[in-house]
């Protein structure tokens, strides 16, 4: 993991996701799978010019998908971190 925006893909903006920006200053991205808690704090703190105080990962699993009468597939698997700020804030929707 050399670098930063390999660790760090995207962040996920969902309801749960804003809710614990707001009420408990943790942010919520998707991250390579393959990344551990020390890189992706590294990561973060970097590209945001913040001050992260812990980092929490959940493996998700794909789910089955099926187009019409095809054989099932099933989406990507993926690693989510959630990480709280000690210092500073970050807001997506006004970068957007």
């Amino acid at each position: 993991m050399k670098d930063l925006f390999d660790v760090v893909k995207r962040s996920c903006l969902t309801e749960k996701g804003n809710r614990l920006q707001e009420t408990e200053n943790k942010v919520v991205f998707a991250v390579d799978p393959r990344a551990n808690k020390i890189e992706i704090k590294n990561a973060v703190e970097r590209l945001f010019n913040v001050k992260v105080a812990k980092v929490a990962t959940s493996n998700m699993n794909g789910k089955r998908k099926r187009i019409g009468a095809r054989p099932a597939g099933k989406t990507s698997d993926w690693k989510k971190a959630y990480i709280t700020l000690a210092e500073g804030k970050i807001n997506f929707l006004e970068e957007l």
